[in-house]
């Protein structure tokens, strides 16, 4: 996950980007705070978010592709998507199974569709680490999963 300096270019304002946030209901707690992070990071640089909720990490890419398809028939295409949600370490192997197969749909979702997204899934210990990640006056790791995401927009328009 990226981390922006406040003085970052990559904290430049991208005029009318139409960004897709997706978040997980699991862990809400956690992720209510990426959620203010990543939209209050996004509304101040210009973009506009929409926002969608999933029950899981597991779900974000499957929703976030079904969400770009239906947003491109509709002729409103989004220019990005950012990731939000917590996976926190348990007692069995299914942390592992989440995080890699979470974070592996998302990257193979960006790079076939060429899509700027920001990964804002944590993947912790303990809720003592999420808190700290997540909270907009601490680790603010949603505001940097939305300043990545945009920073590929502005990588886009570039280049495209």
């Amino acid at each position: 996950m990226a981390g922006f300096a406040p003085d970052d270019d990559d904290a430049a304002p991208v005029p009318g980007a139409h960004i897709l946030v997706v978040a997980t209901k699991f862990n809400g707690e956690i992720v209510a705070m990426l959620r203010e992070g990543a939209l209050d990071a996004l509304r101040g640089l210009q973009a506009h978010p929409t926002v969608i909720n999933v029950p899981g990490a597991l779900e974000i890419a499957t929703a976030a592709a079904i969400a770009l398809d239906d947003a491109a028939a509709a002729g409103l295409p989004y220019d990005g998507v950012v990731a939000l949600g917590c996976v926190i370490r348990g007692e069995t192997y299914h942390f592992e199974l989440v995080a890699n197969e979470s974070a592996r749909a998302l990257t193979d979702l960006s790079l076939s569709r060429r899509l700027p997204l920001g990964n804002g899934v944590l993947t912790v210990e303990n809720e003592a680490q999420a808190i700290v990640r997540a909270d907009p006056k601490q680790g603010n790791k949603g505001a940097d999963a939305a300043r990545a995401a945009l920073a590929l927009v502005r990588l886009k328009r570039g280049v495209a």
